[in-house]
């Protein structure tokens, strides 16, 4: 009689969610937001479950030096639309980076999410910011410890 596999189902309880903390300066947008996506979504996890939320905490820093490739800086445009006759709202790539260049970083991640509440409870996840200056110091400290904790333990047995 054949045995049978047995699946391993991590429950909410069982999944550990740590801090990472990347710095934009210099990368590429695309290329930033999809290793951000994937790390929100717990993809680089090997406990990942679709239907939980695996991933991790993301910070963001220096979003305000982030760089794209090609004419996008001249020729990428945002859309929003409030669905109401004549209200298309058209930003261009340079205006959106000096009013607000958390927003990029926000938009390009967003579109790699799930587009479902599991997708806007991943956004919620995602810090960013303008500086190199972020207030979860405790946070990313504290997640080290943890990680580094569990290695100890591991390693003991």
């Amino acid at each position: 009689m054949p045995t049978k596999l047995k699946h391993y189902n991590p429950s909410a309880s069982d999944l550990k969610n740590r801090w990472r903390v990347f710095d934009a300066e210099g990368r590429v947008l695309g290329r930033l937001a999809s290793e951000i996506a994937m790390v929100l979504m717990g993809k680089h996890k090997a406990d990942f479950v679709p239907h939980l939320p695996s991933g991790d905490f993301v910070i963001v820093v220096n979003a305000s030096k982030i760089e794209v490739t090609g004419k996008k800086s001249e020729q990428k445009i945002y859309k929003r639309h409030s669905q109401y006759p004549g209200n298309l709202k058209q930003i261009p790539y340079s205006r959106m980076m000096e009013r607000t260049p958390e927003r990029i970083i926000e938009l390009a991640v967003r579109g790699m999410l799930p587009k479902n509440k599991l997708g806007r409870r991943m956004l919620t996840r995602l810090k960013v910011y303008e500086g190199p200056e972020h207030p979860h110091t405790a946070q990313v400290i504290g997640s080290e410890r943890a990680e580094t904790r569990d290695r100890d333990e591991e390693n003991e047995d």
